[in-house]
This record gives structure tokens, C-alpha cells and sequence, in this order.
């Protein structure tokens, strides 16, 4: 980092009259949270719960960027742009495309609390995407590729001893121009594909820890042996610290156990421990402790459950999906997360919870996380709500010739090593990211033939990585003999192709019933279902048409199901909400009452 560059830029010490500058941009439709945003409370909340700290400083507001050509340095600084929202969106205040052949840069300043002296402070980011470099001070604290998992830098060895201290991220993207993993975000944004989203999408804060401190903590729960494994990566220690846990119900501690650092810690929990389930989702809370040479260093609050997913044959011989050894059918619907005026980032903690809840509301027990991954608050609010998550990898690379239900027979994508490489780490880091939660229950390594590679050697390296839970190879791609699910799409109806009597057969998409509703569109003139109606009766009428079509394929084999989807998105009207959540498109009730029929069609 050149020091003529800071020198060049202004500090950041914003003013009201600065924040009084901010505005949404663009004519786009909103949301209702959009009103309730400010510069100085976007995102206040802790972002990582499952791993949380008593102290820590959010980073969120209002920094300065620049755009420049790729590999240059800026002479001066553009504008503010309102962090964690992308710069495209609206909501970041600025509305702008960067592209391939440019990088985008943020700086901002900021001081370290004096009650942190003496301590280590890690700088934390949720998600950037694709590429960043970030440096304080000058200094070069790291690189992170991956636009979809946390990151973190121990930054504390270049924070001045007095004073501000000043913080400046680059990013590169290339979007679809690229092989990375990206989902659905493309140059240029048509049909399915979407606007795309670059740079800093979710919370940036800091945490002060000591040098020797609790880096990741991994549960596993196992309802069959009572047993609940608690693995804690320890950063700067030796193998002399010990780790401490108490389980919790409540205000009562119920089980504990520790382990020297290195170890895992197996707690044997209750005889009458408390399941995890969609009609019961109990969390236990943890106190998770370090202790070196007698003394604390390190405590941090988390959660978990006990919880079962495997697979077994009914009486009828069909493979079904359990839930703590009881066979479960699981409906939910096509999730997408995006957002008109944050695009990936939703306005508020509000509304990232608002489409869990509602998902909850309409009878579902499950949501499919269609090609993106979230924050780790959402993932927070399915545990606490009960909804079971499949988890997709974002596509990535090239999208081949698609051959409508030549399941079989398709090719698989050769990519190149560049390629292959960022979609092994960040597939990695995903896992390791999520872990954790107790509402994932399904990987989905690739979805349609998406860039599908090497399905069975990533099918089996998941399930392996990851034997807690189950592996849907590819949802509605090319199939091939291995993971636990066969998944099928089929539009718009559902209708059962194919089955399998040793795996799970599922319907992975179906549905797509599209209402174009004025004044809550995206585009005016250029939107699409798979098919269209004018009314909520009419969505409604279809919606239950299709669902009673969908129970008497349960019988003959299918044993979950995904309905697209829960909100417009951009030019998709095939939501069941529009895309700025204001205006629900069926009804409410008559949906609750089949989607509960289905979920439950297993007990009968």
C-alpha cells in the first residue's frame, strides 16, 4: 500500500451533516425495512451467535470507495457508500456496476476501545464478495478469496499505539466473467439471472480477545449415545489450556464437560434430554471456556441441539427421510435471500427473519437455500424458529447445453485447475462455516448442471467431511449412483420420473406459479412464471391443485419436496410474496392447512 494513497484521502470522521447525505438510490421498489435504516444503526446486532463475545465493536456505516482500473491505486476518493450493502444495491447509497477489469475500494477510520489494551483484536468480515486485500495502517493484515464465508485477521500488531487507526479493503470481482463461485449473480442480469453483488455484503466488526483464544467450535450431537462432542480450535495456545463446557436449559446447567486443547469433549447429556425438531426446536445453551494455567482467557456464549438426520426403508420398502429415527417428509420452499434494495444483504435483522418466519407460517417445515449462503443470524433464526435447511454450494464456471430430463446422460463440466481449486475451498469453508447449526440437514453440492463436476468424487469427499448429515449430489442435474438423495425438478407441476429403491427420492423444484402484481415489480414490462395468473384465488387454486397432486406421489415414493418459491426475485414473479415482501399473493390459510397435510402425510 502506497502511502501517497492515504495521504491523498481524506479521514473519515463522519459528521450528521454527512450521514444526512446517505439516501437509497435508484427507482427500484423497496421494502418497508428500508425506511428503518440509518448510517449510524445498520445491522446492529451480533453477527455470529452461535460464537458470541460480551465485547466487540461493529464496523458497519458509512466508509469512503473508489472504483479504479484494476491494479491501480486511487488518487482520491469517490463518494461514501453505506457498509454491509453492495455497491449495486440501493441501499448502499451508490449504485454502481465494477466489473472484471476494475476493483473497488473502501477505507474508513476507527479507534480501539482503551478497556481493549493489553488484548489481541481480531477484525472480523461476514462475507466479501469475491476477492479481498485489506491493510491498517499501511500494513497488510490479509487476503480472503471466497464470497460467501467469514473471515478474520489478528490486526493487532498494526494498530497504532495512540489515536485513529485507518482500515482499507480492496476488491476484486469478476462476477460471471469468472470461474468462481458466484450463484445467481451474472454481468448481466436476465430471466433467472440476476443483478450482481460486489465488495462488503455483510457486517464488518471487531473483537478484542487474548493471545490465546477459542478460533471455531464444532458440535456434534449423536441422540443415540446421549452424546454431544464439542471440538474447540484454539488459537496461540499449547496443549496444556483446557476447555471448559456447561450445558444449559435454561437458567440450569444439565450436563458439562472439559478436555485438554486438542482434545474433543464428549458430554453425555440427559437421560430425558430435550430433541430438536420443527414442531420442537429446543436449543441448549453453552458456556464455553478456556483456561491457561488456572485463569480464564477466553469465553464465549453458543447454542445446540439434539437432532438426528439419516435415512431408512419404511414397511413399504421406500427410502425415507428421518428426523430423530421417525420418518419425516419434508416441504419447504426455493429461497433464494435476495432483497430489491440490499440485493444479497436484507435492510434489517428484521427482515432476514421475516422470510424464516413466514416459511413457518405457511405450513412448511424446511427451506431449501437456493445457491447462495447467508448470514450466520439466518441460519440462527431457522434453529430458533425449526425449519430444517438444505444448504446449496453456489454455481460457479460455465453452465453446459441443458438437456431437459436427460438425467443420465448428461456431460460433465471440465473445468480448469484455477476453477476446480476455488470450488474445493470455498465448498470447504462453507461446511466449516455452518457446521455447527442444527438446522442444516441436507449438502447440495451442485444444482442442475450448474458447473457440475466430478459429482461423485464431491458427493462422497462431502459426506465423508460431514457424516452428520445427509448429501443431495445434485438437485435436478446429472445423476450418478452415489450420496443419500435421487432429486428430480419438474415444472410446473409435480410428477415422479424416476425412482430409486436405495436412495431418497425427492422432488427438488417444482411449481413456479407466477402473478405479476403493478407496483411491486421489478421490471414492468419483463417478468416471467412458469405459469401466470391474475389473482390470489386463482395462485391459491393452483398452488392446492398442484400440493394435492404432490400427496399422492408420496405414496409411491417421493419423500420431500421444494416448491419455488418464496418471493419474487428481480424479473421472477413465481414468489409467493412479492419480491418487496409487501403483498402476500395466496392465501394464507388454505396453503397452511395442505402444506401441513403433506408434512405430516408420514404419521398417517
Amino acid at each position: 500500500m502506497k502511502k501517497s494513497i492515504l495521504v491523498a484521502c481524506s479521514a473519515i470522521l463522519l459528521s450528521t451533516a454527512a450521514y444526512a447525505q446517505w439516501k437509497p438510490v435508484g427507482d427500484k421498489i423497496k421494502t418497508k425495512w428500508a425506511e428503518q435504516i440509518t448510517p449510524e444503526n445498520v445491522l446492529p446486532e451480533y453477527p455470529r451467535p452461535i460464537m458470541e463475545r460480551g465485547e466487540w465493536k461493529n464496523l458497519n456505516g458509512l466508509w469512503e470507495y473508489a472504483i479504479t482500473e484494476k491494479g491501480k491505486t486511487p488518487s482520491a476518493y469517490e463518494g461514501q457508500i453505506l457498509v454491509p450493502f453492495a455497491i449495486e444495491s440501493s441501499l448502499s447509497g451508490v449504485g454502481k456496476t465494477v466489473g472484471k477489469d476494475k476493483e473497488l475500494w473502501y477505507q474508513r477510520t476507527f479507534d480501539v476501545p482503551g478497556a481493549w489494551k493489553g488484548k489481541n483484536v481480531l477484525l472480523n468480515f461476514g462475507a466479501v464478495d469475491w476477492k479481498a486485500d485489506v491493510w491498517v495502517n499501511d500494513i497488510k493484515v490479509g487476503q480472503h478469496t471466497g464470497g460467501f464465508a467469514p473471515f478474520s485477521f489478528d490486526i493487532t500488531s498494526a494498530l497504532n499505539a495512540k489515536g485513529n487507526n485507518r482500515l482499507v479493503v480492496r476488491v476484486w470481482d469478476p462476477t460471471s466473467d469468472g470461474p468462481q463461485p458466484r450463484g445467481k449473480q451474472v454481468c448481466n442480469p436476465e430471466g433467472i439471472w440476476y443483478t450482481s453483488v460486489t465488495g462488503i455484503w455483510q457486517t464488518v466488526w471487531m473483537e478484542p480477545v487474548d493471545e490465546c483464544h477459542i478460533a471455531q467450535v464444532r458440535t456434534t450431537p449423536d441422540i443415540d449415545s446421549k452424546k454431544l462432542t464439542v471440538d474447540a480450535a484454539v488459537c496461540g495456545g499449547t496443549s496444556n489450556e483446557i476447555v471448559e463446557v456447561k450445558v444449559l436449559d435454561g437458567e440450569q446447567i444439565v450436563a458439562t464437560g472439559k478436555a485438554l486443547n486438542g482434545q474433543a469433549i464428549e458430554i453425555l447429556m440427559p437421560n430425558d434430554m430435550k430433541l430438536w425438531s420443527p414442531d420442537s426446536p429446543f436449543l441448549y445453551s453453552m458456556e464455553i471456556s478456556l483456561l491457561s494455567k488456572g485463569k480464564v482467557t477466553d469465553k464465549i456464549s453458543s447454542y445446540a441441539a439434539m437432532r438426528k438426520y439419516s435415512t431408512r426403508q419404511d414397511k413399504h420398502g421406500v427410502m425415507r427421510l428421518q428426523l430423530n429415527n421417525k420418518d419425516l417428509f419434508q416441504f419447504g420452499p426455493l429461497d433464494q435471500g435476495w432483497w430489491p434494495d440490499g440485493l444479497y444483504t436484507a435492510p434489517t435483522d428484521e427482515a432476514l427473519a421475516y422470510d424464516v418466519q413466514k416459511a413457518k407460517d405457511f405450513g412448511y417445515n424446511m427451506i431449501r437455500k437456493h445457491v447462495k449462503v447467508e448470514p450466520a443470524r439466518w441460519y440462527t433464526h431457522c434453529d430458533r424458529l425449526g425449519v430444517i435447511v438444505w444448504q446449496d454450494m453456489p454455481n460457479g464456471d460455465k453452465e453446459p447445453e441443458w438437456q431437459m430430463y436427460n438425467y443420465f446422460t448428461g456431460n460433465e463440466l471440465n473445468r480448469t485447475a484455477e476453477s476446480e481449486e476455488c470450488y474445493r475451498k470455498e465448498w470447504k469453508e462453507i461446511m466449516d462455516y455452518l457446521y455447527s447449526y442444527p438446522c442444516i440437514g441436507v449438502w447440495v453440492p451442485f444444482n442442475e448442471r450448474w458447473g457440475q463436476f466430478k459429482t461423485v468424487e464431491f458427493a462422497e469427499w462431502t459426506k465423508k467431511y460431514d457424516p452428520s448429515r445427509l448429501v443431495n449430489p445434485a438437485s435436478g442435474g446429472n445423476h450418478f449412483r452415489c450420496g443419500d438423495i435421487l432429486d428430480l425438478h419438474h415444472y410446473p407441476n409435480p410428477a415422479l420420473k424416476f425412482y430409486e429403491a436405495d436412495r431418497v427420492t425427492v422432488l427438488g423444484e417444482y411449481g413456479g406459479i407466477g402473478w405479476a402484481i403493478k407496483e411491486h415489480l421489478w421490471q414492468p414490462d419483463h417478468n416471467w412464471g412458469y405459469v401466470k395468473f391474475n389473482s390470489s384465488k386463482e395462485v391459491t387454486d393452483e398452488y392446492v391443485k398442484y400440493a394435492d397432486e404432490l400427496y399422492q406421489l408420496i405414496r409411491r415414493g417421493y419423500s420431500a419436496a421444494v416448491y419455488t418459491q418464496t418471493t419474487d426475485v428481480e424479473m421472477e414473479v413465481n414468489g409467493l410474496m412479492t419480491y418487496d415482501r409487501k403483498v402476500i399473493k395466496v392465501d394464507e390459510q388454505r396453503i397452511k392447512e395442505i402444506n401441513s397435510k403433506i408434512c405430516n402425510s408420514l404419521n398417517d
